[in-house]
């Protein structure tokens, strides 16, 4: 691989051995790795999220890994912010950045540029909005945001809300902001793409849902909500996390936990690769 790449892009579905991998590469090419995984961002999400363990890292600094905590908010925005800033940083001291990791979106508005209001959400605005009626936050936002009311459905109350919460926090009308691009930076990105055949990759996962139930899965969710964090976040309902509260509530045996969690952890796959296919010019390697 030439010297001079300065940005790589390892992707691939759950299981197809991009960790490793990465971490050949930035052994070669002087690497850091952005991890681009929506999830090993939260803290206490280790063996869920198939973390790689420090020791396992052999010296590679891994970066947006351990940065939030599962209650706090992390969406696309605010990884491509993230990423970028890494990104120009490694540039200054010479480093190649190796992008991972399976959230095609993620990689997609990172490399093809993505249109967004760059606005945290605001848990209590958006509490004060819900109290509201549908037709009384429409009529709201139809005169604050005349262009954003025209794309968004009267009855689409999730929409109605964003929009006016985007109103609020910036000042700035969300049709106006969602015409600012973030930068587009496929340009001179190299991408490999991961991706065994699929009997192979099916025996992997099924294997990786084992040695994570044998590491401790159980114990790692039953922590979490000891801990306070509540079913119902977002970060909750991730893979591996959601079917073992199912088992922990008392809804499912734990047969059935492992079970479907292989089953969900297939079709996730499969949808990774959706997304991924959508890429041009990738590199495609077995792994």
């Amino acid at each position: 691989m030439a010297a001079e790449i300065r940005t790589l892009v390892i992707l691939g579905p759950t299981a197809a051995g991009k960790s490793a991998f990465s971490i050949e590469q930035a052994q070669k090419l002087n690497g850091e790795i952005i991890s681009a995984d929506s999830m090993q961002v939260y803290r206490g999400m280790d063996i869920g999220t198939a973390k790689l363990a420090e020791k396992d890292r052999r010296g590679i600094p891994h970066h947006l890994i351990d940065i939030r905590n599962p209650d706090e908010e992390w969406a696309v925005a605010n990884f491509v912010g993230e990423a970028i800033r890494i990104s120009g940083d490694l540039a200054t001291r010479g480093k190649t950045s190796i992008v991972v990791g399976g959230t095609g979106l993620y990689l997609w508005a990172l490399l093809k540029g993505y249109s967004f209001p760059i606005s945290p959400a605001d848990k209590e605005l958006r509490a004060r909005l819900e109290k509201e009626t549908t037709p009384i936050l429409y009529s709201r936002l139809s005169i604050v945001d005349s262009l954003a009311a025209g794309r968004i459905h009267p009855n689409d109350k999730k929409r109605i809300i964003r929009a006016l919460e985007v109103f609020e926090l910036t000042g700035k009308r969300m049709s106006e902001l969602q015409g600012k691009r973030t930068q587009n930076t496929e340009h001179g990105a190299q991408i490999i793409g991961l991706n065994p055949p699929r009997e192979e990759l099916y025996a992997r996962i099924e294997q990786r849902v084992d040695d994570m139930i044998n590491k401790g899965l159980i114990e790692e969710v039953q922590s979490l909500l000891e801990k306070g964090y509540s079913r119902e976040l977002n970060s909750m309902q991730a893979l591996g996390y959601k079917e073992t509260i199912e088992y922990l509530d008392g809804r499912w045996s734990k047969e059935k936990m492992i079970l479907e969690l292989k089953k969900r952890t297939r079709n996730f796959a499969k949808r990774q690769m959706t997304w991924f296919r959508r890429f041009e010019n990738v590199d495609w390697r077995e792994g």
